[in-house]
């Protein structure tokens, strides 16, 4: 086998992921992007694994492996994220989310933020 034809495709697949997580502004389309460049470094550690006969046998297999439960539990988060985020915004873009966890900076939610006895926070005058 040569493995060219892998590394190429692998780069190419995280060349494409890069540019999908540093220009969509949707959330969800972020999430697919970084799942493209886990699904790259898939591909090329199951690639070195058959072309370079390691110490270990089936390394890369493995590594691979936790890549993949890797990448289903950043799903699973950052889907709850983004779906927190649309909740609070009704919007999942990326640009429309506060950097700081102050509510006085928060920019975009409507209406008035009380705060209640408890502690939590009640919107008022929707």
């Amino acid at each position: 086998m040569r493995p060219v034809i892998p590394y190429v495709t692998a780069a190419l697949l995280f060349g494409l992921g890069v540019y999908g997580v540093l220009r969509r502004r949707n959330a969800v389309l972020v999430l697919m992007a970084v799942e493209l460049m886990l699904n790259a470094v898939n591909l090329i550690l199951v690639t070195a694994d058959t072309t370079v006969r390691a110490v270990l046998p089936h390394s890369g297999q493995v590594f691979a492996l936790f890549v993949i439960v890797l990448a289903a539990a950043e799903i699973g988060v950052g889907l709850a994220i983004v779906l927190q985020l649309y909740r609070l915004r009704a919007s999942v873009t990326v640009d429309d989310v506060p950097l700081s966890g102050r509510a006085d900076d928060r920019a975009g939610v409507t209406g008035d933020v009380a705060v209640g006895s408890a502690g939590g926070r009640a919107e008022v005058g929707r």
